[in-house]
């Protein structure tokens, strides 16, 4: 069998066409005046009046919000030795940050806690205060 040999069991029923005169009397099924009695469009398109309005609001902005993984300093001395680096694909592969949307995030590391081993840091955004803390040890910002 092949496509061009395919039947319908059962032939198309043929659509009830609404508003043309014929023996379905004056009105044909659509009821006295009215809105729903018309031809063209029948109903307000609401949905799109709300899209239109949308944008206008207060405080609404186009571009999505970057998150951004946060670690602090305690969780980098008790994961990480002496000497070892840290940027976001290694603590991605370690398990301390998600990945988010299938991208590893931009990382933030903040100064909680206390730093005892000298670390060097790369491609993460660091706080002041986790920055004194780093150089103090003498660990390397990249």
């Amino acid at each position: 069998m092949q496509l061009h040999e395919l039947k319908r069991n059962h032939p198309l029923k043929k659509l009830k066409r609404i508003g043309r005169g014929g023996k379905k009397g004056t009105y044909c099924g659509r009821g006295i005046k009215g809105q729903k009695a018309r031809a063209g469009r029948r109903l307000k398109p609401i949905i799109r009046e709300i899209l239109k309005k949308y944008p206008k609001l207060r405080g609404y902005r186009f571009g999505a919000k970057k998150e951004i993984a946060i670690v602090n300093l305690d969780t980098l001395n008790r994961v990480f030795n002496a000497q070892d680096i840290v940027n976001p694909e290694i603590l991605v592969k370690k398990r301390i940050i998600r990945r988010i949307d299938g991208k590893i995030p931009p990382v933030k590391i903040l100064g909680r806690g206390e730093l005892e081993k000298p670390l060097i840091i790369e491609n993460c955004l660091l706080s002041e205060k986790a920055k004194e803390k780093i150089k103090k040890v003498g660990g390397q910002i990249k």
